[in-house]
């Protein structure tokens, strides 16, 4: 019953993120929502008994991802003002509302059932980190590599990419030549 409660709560609030992801118009609103949705899904594991993958879902990419939000704050012009639409407060509170609620019957849930048994447990004797360890590094060993040296290659890319709009400095730089400067953009945009 837990489980059934739990996997239908973080399916909903992980494909909620990936949807504000998907369809919001602010990158930085969607870099948010993205790693929100990568941290959910590390619940999927957490709940399947896999405390090791749901560490490492929650530590290597929703790491990346705010990875990619500072490339973000980078690239896109996150200094000019975000207007923020304040919708209907009462449909505000009633989902805070709920969602307290339901985060304190999750945690609740394991304490009051007491009888609560794993329907497959572990390999006697082997820990969850000990197999993945065994199978990451002998059977898919040269993936993991490769997806290191990828890694590795994305991280030098964004670094040179970020390194060539390092000629300004916004901070240096006064409001009249800020303001100049986004009219020349906005005219090479509409141009």
């Amino acid at each position: 019953m837990f489980e059934a409660i739990a996997f239908y709560l973080f399916a909903f609030l992980t494909i909620s993120m990936f949807y504000i992801t998907v369809t919001t118009s602010q990158a930085l609103y969607a870099l948010t929502a993205l790693a929100a949705g990568m941290i959910f899904i590390s619940a999927f594991f957490f709940i399947l008994g896999a405390d090791f993958l749901g560490a490492v879902q929650i530590v290597v990419y929703s790491g990346a991802v705010m990875a990619l939000y500072a490339f973000g704050m980078m690239f896109f012009d996150t200094t000019r003002e975000v207007k923020e639409k304040q919708g209907n407060k009462a449909i505000i509170f009633g989902l805070g509302t709920i969602s307290a609620v339901l985060i304190v019957l999750i945690f609740a849930a394991p304490l009051v059932s007491g009888n609560a048994e794993a329907l497959f447990p572990m390999t006697p004797g082997a820990g969850n980190t000990q197999e993945v360890g065994m199978v990451l590094f002998t059977k898919y060993l040269v993936p993991f590599e490769v997806a290191a040296v990828m890694l590795l290659v994305a991280m030098i890319s964004g670094i040179v990419l970020a390194g060539k709009k390092m000629d300004l400095s916004l901070t240096l730089m006064n409001e009249d030549e800020i303001r100049e400067m986004r009219r020349e953009e906005n005219k090479k945009v509409l141009s």
